[in-house]
């Protein structure tokens, strides 16, 4: 596995490559990244794993979403410098619903299918920092407040915005309690050491 690795050029970008992803009939799914963890995991596992140059860290691919990529084939370009990856995906590719994240042409206005984000990306986010100021806390964060104070006072404050949802009259204000109701259960989940992905597992496994 290591020679395979070492076939790939990754100091010309910095330790990074592009890899296009493209279902086993052709069709381009998406433009992703890969650092040597990632290819790693990806040939360990045989699922797709990509490096996120935003969040600096390595996902599989459908980790939150269920919709992962299982990789048939990867190919190297006549530079070493980029990847491309046959896959056979489960789900839509793209954050939108769509099934490639290239659906629309140049100048063509968003399309979301159904109206929601399946990639989960901002609760992803929030929980990497959530996570951070738990291990790292930052004075004057509120999150790291409530970590300080320990497991009551976050199950009361968990338990008090799930109130607040249900007391909440008008859509726009359940919206913003809802909100508040997330955050707090990501806190929760992340003072017992628990990943928003096991709990997307869990869904899995109840749907089927």
């Amino acid at each position: 596995m290591e020679e395979l690795i070492e076939k790939v050029n990754w100091e010309k970008n910095n330790g990074i490559v592009p890899v296009i992803v493209q279902d086993t009939k052709g069709e381009v799914l998406t433009l992703a990244y890969m650092n040597k963890e990632a290819l790693k995991k990806t040939l360990e596992t045989g699922y797709a794993h990509y490096y996120s140059r935003s969040q600096k860290r390595i996902r599989m691919k459908g980790e939150v979403s269920g919709n992962v990529q299982k990789v048939k084939e990867i190919k190297i370009d006549c530079d070493s410098d980029a990847l491309l990856l046959i896959v056979e995906p489960k789900g839509p590719a793209c954050h939108t619903g769509n099934y490639s994240c290239f659906y629309r042409k140049l100048g063509e206005p968003e399309k979301v299918e159904g109206g929601i984000d399946y990639s989960l990306t901002i609760l992803r986010e929030l929980e990497e920092l959530i996570k951070q100021r738990k291990e790292k806390p930052v004075e004057g964060s509120y999150t790291s407040k409530l970590f300080a104070e320990g497991k009551e006072k976050i199950y009361k404050k968990f338990g008090e915005e799930a109130v607040e949802v249900l007391v909440a009259e008008g859509r726009e204000r359940i919206i913003y309690e809802t909100a508040d109701l997330l955050y707090h259960l990501l806190v929760l989940l992340a003072y017992n050491d628990i990943s928003l992905g096991e709990v997307m597992n869990e869904l899995r496994r109840r749907r089927r």
